[in-house]
């Protein structure tokens, strides 16, 4: 085998790597969006029905307590609703700085990739 065909050859080799490699990235990079558009969706639906939850839990709590302890009822909802709001953000922020890399798996298969280019053992990347 000549060089020129070799060169050819890995050539070949490295640009059929490169399309898999984007080919999954692609994948990934949909796979995500459908994820976060799925979020965004269930999300609206929920603060909508919350929404409407909410409102209509303090309109039966301020006419229960009406004619009694009207300041009492709205202070103890106003107090709930707060703590509630507290509770979810913090929730929130914690899935946020916990959530997994976006395209993991991509990134692993480019490391192993470069680790074998290197002609270093490949490591077994988790995911």
């Amino acid at each position: 085998m000549t060089i020129p065909a070799t060169i050819s050859r890995i050539g070949a080799t490295l640009l059929a790597m490169l399309r898999t490699r984007l080919e999954l990235a692609t994948l990934e990079l949909q796979e995500e969006t459908h994820r976060l558009f799925g979020y965004v969706a269930w999300g609206i639906a929920a603060a909508f029905f919350g929404l409407v939850a909410v409102l209509l839990l303090i309109l039966f709590v301020l006419v229960l307590f009406w004619d009694t302890h009207r300041l009492l009822a709205v202070g103890g909802m106003t107090l709930l609703f707060a703590l509630g709001s507290v509770l979810a953000f913090f929730k929130v922020r914690g899935d946020l700085t916990n959530r997994g890399p976006i395209m993991a798996a991509t990134l692993a298969e480019l490391r192993k990739d470069a680790q074998a280019v290197k002609g270093e053992p490949i490591d077994d990347v988790k995911i």
